[in-house]
């Protein structure tokens, strides 16, 4: 295990180098275990990339890259919702709750003529993730998966949180005072979404660095949750839908 531990009150990011390109079928969790044995410690969190996930998971199709009408069945069957369309662009509500551009499917650092759909179930693939890393590397952690999402009103791509196990995703600080004594009565903090962020940093989009560990994380934040369930909001509290 690495020595390189951050301090009390700061995050230390590492990216986890030397996976290889993924392919349905491989046994994700062995690589991640490989490339981790030297370099995890208790208390890290695991972020993996949604792209290696859904890969490992067989979420790979193909479809002609200049056939815009197959493209655009292919986000429909993967939506749940068809929520607006400009152009090529699509926004979507998928299965899972997520409102994002054409239903998650992303034609990026992939072999040409394929995509890659979302994994089916973003918090069952972190869960299995954990539950294998713990066994084989006997260390507490939690893990992440994330994707990359478009922003309303803001210019700019960011990574979210799609699923997560072994963290508190949400931290509710409502009912607490802040530095002034003022009682907080809307604060919730997506922190799953924060450390999902803080990862790509070191991970860029054309790096081949599919995973980071995020150090520092206070334990507090740690727990049992759901993206799904905790994180997303639901229609009747959104103005926009």
């Amino acid at each position: 295990m690495t020595s390189e531990s951050a301090t009390e009150g700061e995050l230390r990011v590492v990216p986890v180098r030397g996976i290889p390109d993924i392919a349905p079928g491989d046994d994700l969790c062995a690589i991640l275990a490989d490339a981790l044995a030297d370099i995890v410690e208790d208390g890290d969190v695991l972020v993996v990339t949604q792209k290696v996930v859904s890969k490992a998971e067989g979420r790979v199709v193909s479809v002609d890259p200049d056939d815009r009408e197959a493209l655009r069945r292919l986000v429909y069957a993967e939506a749940k919702r068809v929520l607006r369309r400009r152009g090529e662009l699509t926004i979507t509500e998928t299965r899972h709750g997520f409102v994002c551009a054409n239903a998650g499917i992303d034609a990026s650092n992939m072999e040409p003529g394929k995509v890659a759909l979302l994994p089916e179930d973003p918090d069952r693939s972190a869960r299995r993730i954990r539950d294998h890393l713990r066994s084989r590397l006997g260390v507490e952690l939690a893990v992440i998966v994330s994707d990359t999402f478009g922003r309303p009103w803001r210019r700019g791509l960011v990574d979210v949180a799609l699923g997560c196990a072994g963290l508190r995703p949400l931290l509710d600080l409502r009912g607490t005072q802040d530095a002034f004594g003022t009682t907080l009565r809307v604060t919730e903090v997506a922190v799953a979404d924060e450390i999902a962020a803080a990862a790509e940093l070191v991970m860029g989009k054309s790096d081949r660095v599919p995973a980071a560990l995020v150090r520092g994380v206070p334990r507090r934040w740690f727990g049992t949750g759901s993206v799904q369930r905790d994180l997303l909001r639901h229609p009747s509290e959104d103005l926009f839908r």
